[in-house]
């Protein structure tokens, strides 16, 4: 387990920050409620306390749930609700869900119990905070949430944790029952009270934290994405006149000019640029996977500014029902419907497998003697004894594929329950599992064409790459050997993945070009 040792991310009324969601998320780093966060929680209880007080039923405090809101429960039972809709919504099932994506759950229902609009105790979202701080992760299974209200499910067994029932993992990744992580922990289960179990379930934390890990992987991601291209046209004897600016000006769409800047300043002072460039070159125009690069690339990074403003908006919100006003008022409202974030989520579905079908046809193209300009077929040693990079490719295919079906979208679908209570739900939830599928498949993907281009720019000696690119291969060089006969290639293409998700062979990159965009 990586930890942030000593950091800490304040959680107060107003919204977290991307990196704030990373950093507890995936680093450990550790948690603290604002003093303004207390206060309104307290102000926010005083009302719920108030209301409960009242003989008129009051929804989600003195009535059932969904589609028994109908009855009016006595104030003797009420614990008892709490209790019963924890234990009773916490249905899931499959596999468990990752470490990572449990605590940005647990972190972003922390920031909404913290906007003093949900009407629990403060030592509920105290309770929670330990849970964070203690490295204790409730176990999340895969099935369970449609998406409205929220991620129930998935929710619902983090608030078992909290009430000391259940199976967590603590801070060493050991699977163990509740009650006892928490004692060795020192933190006692919650009793909850009314109003608190609903609090705690009725959310889009799930969805959201998915989205915001998704997002900050798919920014590395196209950046590596960019140098693969370049190492490619550079590999293929390409030009990159066609990524000039007052070009890419012509089509003033952000991401392209981003992205084509890029390609230009990895593919500056390449000797093997250079030494096709004189009038004797007879290339017209290269391939659309060369040439369109930027056109791809840079679409694909607006989608994803685009899920970050939604992403950010998201994470300005207060996502309960019902919830406490300013004036007191508790309000039911549909807001825990995951609509807007299941949109973009289905929506980064969508470029993050275009990207990776044209880093395919990038690789595929330096495989074929009959369109890779004079490298050897396959890139083998010695072709038909070696068969060099070619079932790698294949790998490649598979992923492609495998994102095409995964690029179909899931808040597309909708399916009734609650007694059609719940008639229109976002599967907002599925649509984040499996963009986080796509996101580990598109690394995969641009891994293999960086490996396969470092070893085409190896092949094209005594002409050497250029500063940018010649970095990167040389960064991959320390952990994949360079070209020779046939070997155990899976281990190779294991390390370049690596070396892609750790940020390695874009910072070997920015070491000539400085920071990529």
């Amino acid at each position: 387990m990586e930890t942030t040792t000593g950091a800490y991310v304040d959680v107060g009324v107003g919204p977290l920050a991307f990196d704030q969601v990373v950093a507890v998320a995936r680093h450990g780093a550790r948690v603290a409620l604002t003093d303004e966060a207390l206060k309104a929680i307290a102000a926010a209880r005083a009302h719920v306390d108030e209301l409960a007080a009242r003989p008129t039923p009051a929804y989600g405090i003195s009535t059932g749930f969904g589609a028994l809101a109908t009855r009016h429960i006595h104030e003797d039972l009420r614990a008892k609700l709490q209790l019963n809709i924890v234990r009773s919504h916490a249905a899931g099932s499959g596999t468990e869900v990752e470490r990572e994506v449990v605590r940005a759950m647990m972190l972003l229902r922390l920031s909404t119990l913290a906007t003093g609009r949900t009407g629990v105790r403060p030592v509920t979202a105290e309770t929670l905070a330990a849970f964070l701080n203690a490295g204790i992760t409730p176990v999340v299974y895969e099935y369970g949430s449609l998406g409205c209200s929220g991620d129930l499910a998935p929710l619902s067994h983090v608030a078992l944790g909290l009430i000391g029932e259940g199976e967590v993992r603590d801070a060493g990744g050991r699977l163990r029952p509740t009650a006892e992580a928490l004692a060795e922990a020192g933190i006692e289960p919650l009793s909850l009270v009314a109003k608190e179990g609903l609090a705690l379930l009725n959310g889009t934390d799930g969805m959201l934290g998915m989205l915001v890990l998704a997002i900050e992987d798919l920014r590395d991601v196209l950046k590596a994405a960019d140098v693969a291209a370049a190492m490619s046209v550079e590999a293929q004897l390409g030009t990159d006149r066609v990524f000039a600016a007052d070009l890419q000006e012509l089509r003033p769409h952000p991401g392209q000019a981003v992205s084509a800047a890029n390609l230009r300043a990895l593919l500056a002072d390449s000797a093997i640029m250079e030494s096709h460039r004189g009038p004797d070159c007879t290339r017209v125009q290269d391939a659309y996977s060369l040439r369109c690069s930027p056109q791809v690339h840079g679409a694909a990074r607006d989608t994803l500014e685009y899920a970050a403003l939604v992403a950010s908006r998201e994470l300005a919100s207060a996502i309960d029902n019902p919830v406490v006003l300013p004036d007191g008022r508790v309000e039911s409202n549909g807001n825990f419907h995951g609509a807007p974030v299941a949109y973009v989520l289905d929506f980064l579905a969508i470029p993050v497998a275009d990207v990776a079908s044209i880093s395919e046809r990038r690789t595929d193209r330096m495989l074929d003697p009959a369109r890779s300009h004079g490298l050897p077929a396959f890139l083998a040693d010695d072709p038909g004894v070696d068969s060099g990079h070619m079932i790698a490719q294949y790998t490649q295919a598979g992923i492609v594929s495998e994102l095409k079906r995964l690029a179909v979208p899931a808040s597309a679908d909708s399916i009734p329950s609650s007694a059609m209570q719940e008639d229109h739900v976002s599967m907002g939830w599925s649509g984040a599992r499996k963009l986080r599928r796509a996101v580990d498949g598109l690394t995969r993907v641009v891994a293999i064409e960086l490996l396969t281009a470092a070893r085409a720019l190896d092949l094209r000696a005594p002409l050497r790459p250029g500063p940018a690119t010649g970095a990167v291969v040389a960064a991959l060089r320390t952990r994949v050997p360079a070209p020779g006969p046939d070997r155990y290639l899976a281990p190779e293409i294991a390390a370049t993945v690596d070396l892609v998700r750790d940020g390695s062979l874009v910072a070997a990159a920015e070491t000539v070009t400085g920071p990529l965009a």
